[in-house]
């Protein structure tokens, strides 16, 4: 088991560039403080500018820079391909429009398994190049060494359980995880390992509702689920499934907000429309 770590992370710093007396900076304290109470976190993901400044401007506490950009923005099939630098660079975007939402970014495949060496290199990179808050790892003990590591340098690090798309491959389908006992003993003993670690917060993806519930009960940290129920702390979707944007994606955990599908081509047929009539642009949108 790890020993407790206790992290003082300079968020002055990290935020002075969104600095304002009428915001108040959500941070790690803040989402623990709001567990303590039973306030529900939200958490969405953004990956640019202009998307982030509007789910900041809602008033979102998190905001997720997911390695799902790999898939929404890039069009792999898995979050495997995205790279490092990649997520530097939606990430950077994201903070540049951020003056509330704490920012997360998670660590893509192949810069934390197996080497913790490479692990902390990966998490200070995304720190010091995009100015987020803190980085999210896949897996439990596993890659308590690297996680470990990351603490040790002032990094906040959240954890990830359940279904980790990084292991795609090695669970072979994205059904629900940890529906059987030994791998739901494991997945509890993993929360309580990240626990013990220093993590500030945990996700828990498509996994039984139950057991989401007893890790929430069981650790003191934050536990933020998607799919896995509403008994934790908080909820996380993707921002492109829960506006209706990704069509084809629809699992039974995903409540959609808006079909922005529906309205984006209107308006684009509308406008190839206005173009081929030459009814756009008119006298009044000329100079």
């Amino acid at each position: 088991m790890c020993q407790a770590i206790t992290i003082q992370y300079n968020f002055t710093n990290a935020m002075s560039v969104h600095s304002s007396a009428n915001i108040k900076r959500i941070t790690t304290h803040t989402l623990q403080e709001m567990k303590l109470r039973g306030e529900k976190i939200s958490m969405l993901t953004a990956y640019d500018f202009s998307m982030a400044k509007i789910v900041d401007e809602a008033g979102i506490d998190i905001i997720l820079v997911g390695d799902s950009a790999s898939n929404v923005m890039a069009g792999h099939e898995t979050t495997l391909p995205i790279t490092l630098d990649q997520m530097i660079y939606h990430a950077s975007a994201v903070v540049r429009a951020v003056k509330r939402a704490f920012v997360v970014v998670d660590i893509p495949f192949g810069n934390y398994q197996g080497n913790s060496s490479e692990a902390l290199r990966s998490a200070i990179r995304i720190m010091k190049e995009s100015g987020a808050h803190s980085v999210k790892m896949e897996g439990g003990s596993e890659i308590r060494e690297s996680v470990v590591r990351i603490l040790s340098a002032g990094v906040p690090v959240m954890g990830h359980l359940g279904l980790t798309p990084q292991s795609i491959y090695k669970f072979g389908t994205y059904t629900v995880r940890a529906k059987e006992e030994a791998e739901a003993q494991k997945l509890l003993e993993d929360a309580k390992v990240l626990e013990e670690c220093g993590c500030f917060a945990l996700v828990l993806e498509k996994i039984p509702a139950a057991l989401a519930k007893k890790v929430a009960e069981t650790v003191s940290i934050p536990v933020i689920g998607i799919g896995a129920g509403g008994k934790v702390d908080g909820q996380v979707l993707v921002m492109h499934d829960m506006l209706g944007i990704t069509q084809e994606f629809k699992p039974r955990f995903l409540r959609q907000y808006a079909d922005l599908e529906a309205v984006m081509l209107d308006a684009f047929k509308r406008y190839i429309t206005d173009v081929k009539a030459k009814d756009f642009p008119n006298e009044s949108e000329s100079y």
